[in-house]
């Protein structure tokens, strides 16, 4: 059969190669974004409980009534925001509440904004939406926004910008001023943001988390995805959610019910149960915020220049001092050689821009990022 592919320069992911190599050559595996320690206890004897009560048929296509009501509660008590029940919708995993989100706004001729280097699913999906992607491009080492360069990527075409803050890869932060800014582009335009906030419990020194949340002009015109397997340190459960305003979650359930239809129910009534309580938050940016502490310290001695992370679980090292080998070739060798799997930056850049820097993640139990840091230093 001719099956002619609708995504023609998507191969295989560099997380993909990165993580078969880490196991082909027995490597420590800071590539892929996943830690390597378990959820709560108190959190899996919850859908262990549910389950074995029976909850096991589908949830309502929106999501669990009390899991809404209560992320609409924790919204209040984080931002002080009031949200309806009604404007969130329970995604499998934020993967998914992207996917629903682009696809139900972008249209043939639409032109879609990203910021990059920028998460590797979005461009594909604004691909299959029938849409342009247009990249404005961060630089290291300190990837700021210029925002009056990047005005002049907003067109009579423009339908959507993406954001993504905390940023992967670069670990950076938006200001309230780079918010600020953003709402002045948009005003008086049928723009509609999509701001991908899946780490806002992983911000470090001090800083705020500014969600658009907190920006109601922004507020009215944006769909904002949330993972409770970020924060929870659960990614294999897939589970996230969507906050918009009305107009937008109408749209964004008529393709969310045709993906997935509902989402796994006993997990539901787990998160509902142990998220009302919001102690289970707190702790969740000082341990990451410690793990990049640690990092930093096992990494000082080599020869790798740390560029600040100040939210996420990625920081970013610059090995210019080491090779002048493009980033591919250099993570490639690094895990060969050296034992650590890395992934290359250029990959999140349409342009394959080639800065000679390499992201890892120490999402990781501290016994393995000190014995990362000791092969590290070696190079």
């Amino acid at each position: 059969m001719n099956i002619p592919t609708k995504l023609p320069q998507i191969g295989q992911s560099i997380f993909t190669k990165m993580s078969m190599l880490a196991t082909e050559y027995n490597a420590i595996n800071l590539s892929q974004g996943f830690p390597d320690f378990d959820c709560a206890d108190p959190l899996k004897k919850l859908v262990t409980h549910y389950m074995n009560e029976g909850f096991n048929q589908y949830a309502p296509s929106p999501g669990l009534p009390q899991l809404r009501q209560a992320i609409a509660k924790n919204a209040m008590q984080k931002y002080g925001v009031n949200c309806d029940e009604e404007d969130i919708t329970i995604t499998s995993g934020a993967t998914q509440a992207l996917f629903a989100a682009i696809t139900c706004i972008v249209k043939p001729g639409d032109e879609v904004i990203l910021i990059e280097p920028a998460y590797d699913s979005y461009k594909p999906v604004i691909q299959l939406a029938g849409g342009m992607a247009r990249s404005y491009e961060l630089s290291a080492p300190d990837y700021k926004i210029d925002w009056t360069a990047f005005a002049k990527f907003i067109t009579i075409k423009t339908r959507l910008i993406i954001i993504n803050n905390p940023h992967n890869p670069t670990g950076k932060v938006l200001e309230k001023e780079d918010l600020i800014q953003l709402q002045k582009l948009v005003q008086g335009t049928d723009i509609v943001i999509l701001s991908d906030e899946v780490y806002e419990q992983m911000v470090f020194d001090g800083k705020e988390h500014w969600s658009v949340l907190r920006f109601p002009e922004l507020r009215e015109r944006s769909f904002i995805t949330y993972s409770f397997g970020k924060t929870f340190h659960a990614t294999g459960w897939k589970m996230g959610y969507c906050i918009a305003p009305p107009a937008l979650t109408k749209e964004f359930r008529r393709v969310h019910q045709f993906i997935v239809f509902s989402v796994n129910t006993p997990i539901q009534y787990a998160l509902a149960n142990y998220i009302t309580d919001p102690a289970t938050f707190q702790g969740v940016s000082d341990m990451y915020e410690q793990k990049r502490n640690l990092f930093m310290e096992v990494t000082a001695g080599s020869r790798l220049k740390p560029i600040h992370c100040e939210g996420s679980y990625f920081m970013l090292f610059d090995y210019s001092d080491i090779s002048d080998e493009p980033d591919t070739e250099f993570a490639i060798r690094m895990t060969k050689e050296f034992g650590v799997a890395a992934i290359p930056v250029s990959p999140f850049y349409s342009s394959k821009l080639d800065e000679k820097v390499i992201r890892l993640c120490f999402a990781k139990q501290d016994e393995v990022l000190r014995k990362a840091g000791e092969l590290l230093c070696k190079m």
